[in-house]
């Protein structure tokens, strides 16, 4: 059957949502946006920019290349304007942009994953064709053709993703990388099948059958590419690879300075998160003496204080819910969340619409809970909470290894943290910043922090009557984000071995098996991304405690009066300080980098 390219006007289907500009820097960063947009078509689909959605990054040297073209003609264009001119956003907005520039030439110069790292490129691929079926942004005359579009180019992304998979710079390919990839490759062809299935059911209900029609006749090759990209990595690339991507003390600082948009070096990172790592352990402890009677009566309680702590915990791991189950015990807790929060007046409920449901196959390997929001031109539509259930493939003891990790306290923090008021909350309320520059180039340190800072807020302010159980867990929680900076940390540049994560997650942290090896895996897939769950959480309560001494200050009382934290939280009240009107107003300024809330909240660098 003969191949009749369907030609699509984009834009006219999804009209530009960017604020018009009206100023010298808006008109700059509409520059960079323009071209940016078009050398990142998968990022410009996920912000809600949808003129280049049938498209796929050109992962060729040509593509690399221009890409630091672009960032340096955009950098000097932005350099040259007149700072004076602009406003005190705008001065902020222009801090944010440069420093994501550099944050982009850093990647394309010196760390070059896309040349070492094979399951990234699947991500890529899987995100690129999901973020088409997961939304409805635009009618399907404009999503079926994006995907087709996409369907049709995957073998010239995959083929040229594949032949940049060389090494660089005397860092091979990674093997570990190699392998996710591999496990990971079928929820691709998973998703090519989605896109066919809603082809067809379109034709079949609007008579619109030219795309279905024509995603049948290319479907082969696309799965044909899928087949022999997974030839190549199995015969050509994983032979030559080696190791688990470590990048060692030097690229690692690198690559968490642009991480963090932070000035924090790996060693001080280290040594404040094995502090915290002791005095979170001596208050669980405390906590599981104190809740030994009613969880192991008539028990003796064990000499071993760590003994102590995992007989408690083990005992509350018990009542935990099915595999099936865990959807809808997070549905039902949100509502739970939501009543207290507005009994309570802690914070002002979103509208926009949150939908739970398991996690894309693709996207497995990265963890067991995820919150997707829509991108921030893309109004009114749903925030996925994601939820990867336990592996049933590797047997009953691992499935029960999982669940009694996840158990129904975990669960409650789990929906604190993804949901309300974590994620899904901070999502909505960026997505109504009139900020392009903090929409577009979010700050997972500013994300990840909030969602652990808020969770410990939620505690200190009674939610579940501070339950023992509850807050045991949630320690152990919050103790998980600190090994999670730990290991991040002295993976990439002590060379932990998993011998010593696996006695730091399960022995120090008393984690799960099942839990601690998929984070031992993840730690090693990933590098600096583990360490903003606890560095973001401690901007967090810098600006708490620096709101809370200049509201005691106000209202006539001293700044001494803000107590030093222990660990994190349990701050009490302070004269002036009102949360509903904190929380609000941290999270009112999109998502950058905390340093820049702090100015925007302060008024000073």
């Amino acid at each position: 059957m003969p191949v009749v390219t369907i030609q699509t006007d984009f834009t006219a289907l999804a009209p530009d949502n960017r604020p018009a500009p009206r100023t010298a820097f808006d008109h700059a960063l509409r520059s960079l946006l323009d071209d940016l947009f078009a050398v990142q078509p998968t990022l410009a689909t996920q912000v809600g920019f949808h003129a280049f959605d049938d498209r796929w990054p050109d992962m060729t040297e040509a593509g690399r290349q221009a890409r630091l073209d672009l960032i340096a003609r955009h950098r000097a264009a932005l350099q040259a304007l007149d700072e004076g001119a602009l406003s005190a956003d705008e001065r902020i907005d222009l801090g944010i942009v440069l420093e994501a520039l550099d944050a982009m030439e850093f990647e394309d110069t010196e760390l070059r994953e896309q040349a070492w790292d094979a399951l990234g490129l699947v991500r890529i691929a899987g995100g690129g064709f999901f973020s088409l079926l997961a939304r409805d942004f635009a009618p399907w005359q404009h999503r079926g053709a994006a995907f087709l579009g996409r369907l049709r180019g995957l073998p010239e992304y995959l083929r040229a993703a594949a032949a940049g998979l060389s090494g660089v710079d005397g860092r091979p390919v990674s093997a570990l990388h190699v392998h996710v990839a591999l496990a990971q490759l079928d929820g691709v062809t998973e998703l090519i099948d989605q896109g066919l299935a809603e082809a067809d059911l379109r034709a079949a209900q609007d008579g619109q059958t030219e795309i279905a029609r024509e995603m049948h006749v290319i479907e082969g090759a696309a799965r044909g590419a899928v087949e022999l990209f997974r030839r190549v990595l199995t015969d050509d690339v994983l032979p030559r690879a080696e190791g688990e991507g470590r990048l060692g003390p030097d690229l690692f600082a690198s690559k968490l300075h642009h991480t963090l948009a932070s000035d924090i070096d790996p060693e001080h990172l280290l040594a404040r998160a094995r502090r915290d790592y002791d005095l979170v352990r001596a208050e669980l402890v405390r906590l599981a003496r104190n809740a030994w009677n009613d969880w192991c009566p008539g028990q003796a309680v064990p000499e071993s204080a760590d003994d102590a702590v995992r007989k408690v915990l083990d005992a509350i791991a018990l009542e935990h819910p099915q595999p099936h189950e865990l959807i809808d015990v997070n549905r039902a807790e949100i509502e739970l969340i939501e009543r207290f929060c507005r009994e309570r007046d802690v914070i002002g409920l979103p509208d926009e619409p949150l939908q739970i449901t398991w996690t894309p196959v693709f996207m497995r390997a990265y963890g067991r809970a995820f919150l997707q929001a829509p991108g921030p031109l893309d109004k009114g539509l749903p925030s996925y909470f994601w939820i990867t259930p336990p592996d049933e493939n590797l047997g009953p003891a691992a499935v029960e290894s999982y669940l009694r990790e996840d158990n129904d306290r975990m669960n409650v923090l789990m929906a604190v943290h993804e949901g309300v008021p974590g994620h899904y909350l901070q999502g909505a309320y960026a997505n109504r910043s009139p900020s392009l520059a903090r929409a577009v180039f979010a700050s997972g340190t500013f994300a990840e922090g909030w969602a652990v800072y808020v969770t410990q807020v939620l505690m200190d302010l009674g939610y579940r009557d501070n339950e023992p159980a509850l807050m045991l867990t949630h320690w152990k929680f919050y103790l998980r984000a600190i090994t999670n900076a730990i290991m991040d940390v002295a993976i990439h540049t002590e060379g932990m071995t998993e011998e010593q994560a696996m006695e730091l997650m399960v022995g120090g942290g008393f984690q799960e098996q099942d839990e601690a090896r998929a984070k031992w895996v993840r730690a090693r897939l990933t590098s600096t991304q583990l360490s903003t769950y606890y560095v973001g959480s401690l901007e967090m309560w810098d600006l708490e405690t620096e709101a809370r001494r200049r509201a005691a200050v106000a209202a006539g009382a001293s700044a001494q009066s803000v107590p030093d934290q222990h660990i994190a939280g349990g701050m009490g009240d302070t004269p002036g300080f009102d949360y509903r009107a904190h929380l609000e107003s941290v999270i009112s300024h999109g998502t950058p980098p905390i340093k820049w809330v702090a100015r925007e909240m302060f008024g000073e660098d």
